[in-house]
């Protein structure tokens, strides 16, 4: 199998663009593929085999030149490919950048994305979650950056105070382990025991299941 090149995808964007009233021409400067339709700002294009850092900077580069600045790469297959377009085609709109795929079997060109100012819009309902997540979580329990291990939330921090309230009291109401603890979802957090740290012994009144106890023994002090 030939091994894909940077020039294999120069006739098809240059035809992509040409159809558009462009005249089109490669290396010019720094810039892979530069276009030019009268008194318009030149459109630039670079190419690059698949999706990479590299690709990003050159085309941030040359954002100095005009702001219609587009990178292209070849269509891919499968949901791996799929997936990095759609995040790729994220980063672009991020960055003020256009994004074309090229179908290297027959030339056919997508235009996914055409350069903009980006603007972004602000989620109010994941801000107000994670300043509230920000505010009960207590002290800095967590190591930023890591990966494989567990995060320690605010609710695993409830969770964690209400085990070891059990493992002293043994099985208790909820609405007492409520008041000894401070934890006001204390009844929630027993009923729905998304850890398997509890069992109901009788209605409203809860206790630590053997794994909740192992649990509670290996908690570091709250």
């Amino acid at each position: 199998m030939t091994k894909l090149k940077e020039t294999d995808l120069y006739l098809p964007v240059k035809q992509l663009l040409e159809g558009q009233g462009y005249e089109v021409k490669a290396e010019v400067g720094a810039a892979d593929v530069m276009a030019v339709r009268g008194d318009e700002p030149p459109v630039i294009v670079e190419l690059k085999t698949g999706f990479s850092l590299s690709l990003f900077h050159q085309a941030i580069d040359r954002l100095v030149i005009t702001d219609a600045v587009y990178v292209a790469v070849p269509r891919g297959k499968g949901r791996p490919f799929l997936s990095a377009l759609k995040s790729n085609t994220k980063l672009c709109r991020r960055l003020g950048l256009g994004l074309i795929t090229v179908r290297t079997d027959d030339g056919f060109c997508e235009i996914h994305l055409d350069p903009a100012p980006y603007a972004p819009r602000k989620n109010k309902a994941k801000t107000r979650r994670l300043l509230r997540e920000f505010a009960h979580r207590i002290g800095d329990p967590n190591q930023g950056g890591s990966t494989r291990t567990t995060i320690v939330t605010a609710y695993r921090q409830d969770a964690m105070r209400v085990a070891a309230h059990l493992r002293e009291a043994g099985p208790a109401k909820a609405s007492d382990v409520a008041r000894a603890t401070g934890v006001s979802r204390a009844r929630t957090i027993m009923a729905d025991d998304h850890y398997g740290w509890f069992e109901r012994v009788e209605r409203g009144v809860y206790r630590l299941s053997p794994k909740g106890e192992q649990a509670a023994a290996d908690m570091p002090p709250l």
